[in-house]
């Protein structure tokens, strides 16, 4: 394994124990200290991140950090969620967010459109990256096409990036020159 794949690996471990720490205080509320290495390790060992000696060394670690960036906060024994904790786990949970995808497709196109002004672009572009991160294919710069149902993530966009009315949810029957996202999607041609 090469450096990079190595450095790779790395932050996608330590990204999941971010994940896996903030949920766990998340879940219950408050912690005690005592109790995070515990339910820390269970919650690894579900998603296959397989313990080593080093473990809660590493869960330590990760604690502090989060403490350091304002993500948690420790308070008589006890582990909170912040504000700002909350908002990030909301944000990693937005990314890990899976549309469900029926058995078969109802021959509808779901077309996103939003108006974001330039002074806003770093906003812009958090929505155009989140929504290639979930599958969604890109028409123009700000028109984006999904052919499942996926309104439950759109409120939770909109909610997230506070946008409301500047993006729009469509649903389509038809669209023009569909073949190559019928391939991209790999959904049945016209019959």
């Amino acid at each position: 394994m090469g450096i990079l794949e190595k450095e790779s690996k790395k932050k996608t471990q330590r990204a999941n124990l971010k994940k896996i720490i903030l949920g766990t205080v998340a879940v219950a509320g408050i912690l005690s200290v005592a109790a995070v290495a515990p339910n820390v390790l269970g919650a690894m060992a579900k998603i296959g991140i397989l313990p080593h000696g080093r473990q809660k060394e590493s869960i330590h670690r990760a604690r502090e950090r989060l403490i350091r960036q304002g993500l948690l906060v420790y308070q008589n024994g006890l582990l909170h969620l912040t504000s700002k904790g909350e908002a990030v786990l909301r944000r990693m949970e937005m990314y890990d967010f899976a549309i469900n995808k029926p058995n078969s497709w109802d021959k509808k196109w779901r077309v996103l459109i939003f108006d974001i002004p330039e002074q806003k672009k770093v906003l812009r572009n958090k929505i155009r990256l989140t929504l290639s991160t979930i599958g969604f294919v890109r028409l123009q710069q700000s028109v984006w096409l999904y052919p499942y149902d996926c309104e439950d993530f759109i409120v939770l966009l909109k909610t997230e990036f506070h946008i409301g009315k500047d993006l729009l949810y469509l649903i389509v029957d038809t669209l023009e020159y569909d073949a190559p996202f019928r391939k991209q999607f790999n959904l049945p041609m016209h019959s």
